[in-house]
């Protein structure tokens, strides 16, 4: 079964959690298949180096990963507008992979999450696109097809999807934002599948 990368970086649930409703969404569409994948944090050069397999959660992410998929969908949460340094640092360590062409005419699609409503979401989904269209992937977002984005009074746009946690930083998306999670994981896969035929 081809596979659909839902690659992400999660420092307080939140992205891990609308990664797992993402590949939720994939699985429903026949032949296809989640693979979940994270990125180490990003430290100082003096400190001590992670162990190669994280304790819990999906495991670091591969070159063959990004080789092998048919599609991505990449998450972070918004750091000031923007991804968060450790996802970054990834992208910026696939020279090799744009170089040969890994990712061309594969879809592509973002997700985020945020303390508040207006902390950069629409920001990051849009920048976390930028350097998907450098390695020729076809972006795919929400449309407005979707009942619940002309709905929602949290999290989710036509960008990717996303999430507020809240000043209590609550990890759980609502199920609005559950739904158009699964939403997104769905329109990756049928456009990967499409794409294949």
């Amino acid at each position: 079964m081809p596979d659909i990368l839902v690659l992400y970086y999660s420092r307080g649930g939140s992205v891990a959690r609308l990664a797992r409703h993402i590949a939720r969404g994939v699985g429903e569409i026949d032949g296809m298949n989640a693979r979940l994948r994270t990125v180490p944090p990003v430290v100082a050069a003096t400190q001590a180096a992670l162990p190669p397999v994280p304790e819990d959660g999906a495991p670091y992410v591969q070159p063959r990963d990004l080789a092998e998929c048919a599609g991505l969908v990449l998450g972070s949460p918004t750091r000031f507008g923007a991804m968060a340094a450790p996802l970054k640092h990834f992208i910026d360590g696939l020279g090799a992979e744009w170089a040969s062409g890994t990712l061309v005419d594969k879809p592509a699609a973002v997700f985020t999450s945020t303390a508040t409503m207006h902390g950069g979401q629409e920001a990051t989904l849009l920048s976390m696109q930028i350097p998907l269209l450098h390695h020729g992937c076809v972006i795919v977002g929400i449309p407005f097809t979707e009942p619940l984005l002309s709905t929602t009074r949290s999290g989710g746009t036509p960008y990717g999807a996303s999430h507020v946690a809240g000043g209590d930083d609550d990890p759980q998306p609502s199920e609005e934002e559950a739904a158009l999670a699964r939403a997104l994981g769905r329109r990756v896969a049928e456009v990967a599948r499409r794409l294949q035929r």
